[in-house]
């Protein structure tokens, strides 16, 4: 169809044979999210709020089935993007989001830290120093006050307010401690993702970004994991992968829309879920609630 007959299509969403109505819908989800911009005109020239009601809708679901496909072929291309995959979850609620503009962001933060650092420093000070240029310098800070925010899940809004939850905070700081070539990675603790600083030639060791960059142990790990009686596995010492960490931001995301009782909004959001869902996942991680 040229624009011409896409604009016809439309205009037979305002008809009142409603088995028309819903043949009209049909037609447009089949064609997809090149739809959006004509429906967005059409919304905005009418003057009918059950026409632009019924427009909405079509707009957010063309949006949604856009993320779910993007969603399925990050994985199954490999989750090699971490931010893209992050990227994808904020376009969830913020469709029009860049990509480009998010890695030009990243890019700025790592500049900023880059100037005032040195090569030559033992990696126990190269953590201190990213700290002091992460809390200090870019401050960034953990949203104690709004801890259950669904906007502590979306990286562009932790990048704007520059206040996020454990793993928000752990991913920023990771994608800025790789571009500095430091070897650090992200670890699935139950109930607080972390980091670690794993290099042959150092003994390994962990970072709490959630609590300022406080630097721990192995060992103080066992005692968090004895402390919650569960089971020491491997996972919870371990680098884990970035299909791991982009389904714990969305646990985290259903969590908090669960707290405020958007039954639709859990639906959807589990839904995107199952898109980067591996065939017998175990423990459901979030930094919400033990588990």
């Amino acid at each position: 169809m040229n624009d011409n007959e896409l604009k016809a299509l439309i205009s037979l969403l305002d008809d009142e044979d409603q088995e028309v109505v819903e043949h009209v819908e049909k037609q447009i989800r089949q064609i997809g999210g090149s739809m959006i911009p004509l429906l967005e005109t059409e919304w905005e020239g009418s003057f009918n709020p059950a026409l632009q009601k019924r427009i909405e809708e079509l707009i957010h679901n063309l949006q949604y089935e856009s993320v779910l496909d993007r969603m399925r072929d990050w994985k199954n291309g490999g989750g090699m993007d971490l931010l893209e995959g992050l990227w994808i979850v904020a376009t969830y609620q913020y469709p029009d989001l860049s990509l480009d503009k998010l890695r030009q962001d990243i890019e700025q933060l790592f500049y900023d830290v880059w100037v005032d650092f040195k090569d030559d420093m033992h990696p126990d000070e190269r953590v201190r120093a990213l700290n002091h240029a992460f809390f200090t310098k870019l401050k960034f800070a953990p949203n104690t006050k709004h801890f259950h925010s669904p906007a502590n899940s979306m990286i562009n809004q932790v990048m704007e307010s520059r206040r996020g939850n454990p793993i928000t905070l752990c991913i920023l700081y990771m994608l800025i401690a790789n571009r500095l070539k430091l070897p650090i990675y992200g670890v699935n603790l139950p109930n607080l993702f972390v980091l670690t600083y794993k290099d042959n030639n150092v003994v390994q060791f962990y970072i709490n970004v959630f609590n300022r960059g406080l630097i721990f142990s192995r060992k103080d790990i066992d005692q968090y994991i004895d402390q919650l009686n569960l089971k020491q596995l491997s996972t919870f010492y371990q680098p884990c992968t970035n299909a791991d960490i982009v389904r714990r931001v969305l646990r985290n995301l259903v969590l908090a829309f669960e707290k405020t009782g958007d039954v639709e909004r859990v639906s959807e959001v589990e839904r995107i879920l199952e898109m980067v869902q591996d065939e017998g996942d175990g423990l459901p991680l979030s930094d919400y609630t033990q588990r």
